[in-house]
């Protein structure tokens, strides 16, 4: 029984097709194929072999020529691009044999696909599960492709993307990335190569927000990294998670997982899609800590007042962080301190300040802000819980005595709250982070100094190196 090889011959390079790609076009006695790929082999058939070459959306006519050059008694070899399994000849071989009821054997050899191809230069962004997509309609109506699209955007495949733009198909990569903007995260890195394994090979790394669909065309591979993708050195990297670092880490990375997990979904149901990132990074991490999507609406932040708060703690011009109550110290996360050399203090339950608060008539929290300021007057000022403490500490700025390098207002309660945060507002010198309103709370408190401690991931969106 004569013989069709379905060939995938890879993206173009003779360096990336597999040996028995090679054996079997050497041997075949016709070999049928699309007129721009017979270049690449044609120094490989054997002497005598008859080659059949067409254009563009001549397939059928290719497979049908080839079914009766073999049921003539001739094997023939078909040959398609990248893997000819994939958005390759295979499956139209076996179809139209089955509908003409041909008497001849298939045989299919796999090949390198483009995106293997793409994805290899860009660096190993297809580390995890992935998928393939194509935007071309020709064949498929373009409500299934969207369908597609937003299955595999929301269930965080890394995706490539094939025939992504032509001249009469322009929009449809404009829509891709609309729909990946939904659901993942703006720095999340992209790449794409462009003659991929070919002469004029052109590779380019960026990211989800910066990705330009005007500079792609059909001879492009589009590859969408996903939340755990990140820039590795210039190249992609999707990890798999054989390497998790020392054993005594291994718990932290999955926590940090899971936070980065979280981080993304509560990205994707704000309201707002144009936060600046000084204020969304320590928002995320507001409603991470309390389930309460209110903090959008009520999360304030100076311009600026994250980075220049990190810059004074993370350049030794402060090295003290102060909170009003015990509780908003125990939350600040000690492998941050230690990384920064900073110490956190308290003086709520100082015998001092149990004896100021009682001589001056004052609650022990203001007391405790009179003496901290006495001592670490530049001091991160946090406040959780005690209206009182931030009214004092707004007293003390107001007479030139106290300079903080920013103030965290996020004390909690019925009396007096409201006016507190109120009373920070008019130093606009100082950097502030207020939770408006009656709002609050000692674990709210420090997730947001937390926040201002990992400053440096917030553009990668990676939080948690310090779980």
């Amino acid at each position: 029984m004569s013989k069709i090889t379905v060939i995938g011959i890879g993206p173009g390079s003779a360096a990336d097709m597999t040996q028995a790609a090679v054996a079997a076009i050497g041997s075949a006695d016709v070999i049928v194929g699309y007129k721009v790929y017979i270049p690449f082999v044609e120094n490989l058939v054997k002497p005598g072999a008859e080659i059949v070459s067409t254009g563009m959306k001549q397939e059928r006519d290719r497979v049908e020529r080839a079914l009766a050059i073999a049921a003539g008694g001739r094997d023939v070899c078909v040959v398609s691009s990248g893997d000819s399994g994939i958005y390759g000849m295979a499956s139209l071989v076996y179809e139209m044999k089955e509908h003409l009821g041909a008497d001849v054997e298939i045989e299919v050899i796999p090949g390198i696909s483009a995106f293997q191809k793409a994805a290899s230069i860009l660096g190993a962004p297809m580390g995890h599960d992935f998928c393939v997509i194509s935007l071309s309609d020709l064949l498929t109506p373009w409500q299934l492709i969207e369908k597609r699209i937003k299955a595999a955007a929301s269930a965080d495949f890394v995706t490539a993307v094939y025939n992504p733009r032509s001249n009469g198909r322009y929009w449809q990569l404009f829509r891709l990335k609309e729909i990946f903007m939904e659901e993942r995260a703006a720095t999340t890195p992209v790449g794409y190569v462009r003659q991929a394994g070919r002469e004029g090979e052109r590779a380019v790394l960026t990211t989800l927000e910066a990705f330009d669909p005007e500079d792609v065309d059909m001879f492009t591979v589009v590859i969408i990294g996903n939340s755990m993708t990140r820039d590795s050195g210039g190249r992609m990297l999707t990890p798999r998670g054989y390497y998790s670092g020392d054993k005594e880490t291994a718990a932290t990375k999955v926590g940090q997982s899971i936070m980065i997990e979280s981080f993304r979904t509560i990205e994707k149901e704000l309201q707002r899609k144009d936060i600046p990132l000084g204020l969304k990074w320590p928002l995320l991490h507001a409603i991470h800590t309390t389930a309460d999507f209110d903090m959008e609406r009520i999360l304030r932040a100076d311009d600026g007042a994250v980075e220049r708060i990190y810059e004074s703690l993370s350049s030794g011009k402060t090295d003290t962080i102060v909170t009003d109550v015990t509780m908003a110290a125990s939350g600040i996360r000690r492998g941050a301190l230690e990384r920064m050399g900073l110490k956190v203090k308290c003086y709520l339950n100082d015998p001092e300040t149990a004896e100021l608060a009682s001589k001056e008539g004052i609650t022990r929290t203001q007391a405790g802000i009179r003496r901290a300021v006495a001592e670490h007057p530049d001091a991160l000022f946090v406040f959780g819980n005690a209206p009182t403490a931030l009214l004092e500490l707004s007293a003390l700025v107001k007479r030139g005595t106290a300079h903080p390098c920013g103030i965290i207002a996020a004390p909690v309660g019925f009396v007096h709250v409201c006016e507190s945060k109120h009373s920070i507002k008019p130093f606009t010198s100082v950097p502030k982070i207020i939770v408006e309103g009656r709002k609050g709370g000692s674990n709210l408190a420090a997730t947001l100094v937390n926040s201002i401690l990992c400053w440096p991931d917030a553009e990668q969106l990676k939080p948690g190196r310090d779980v």
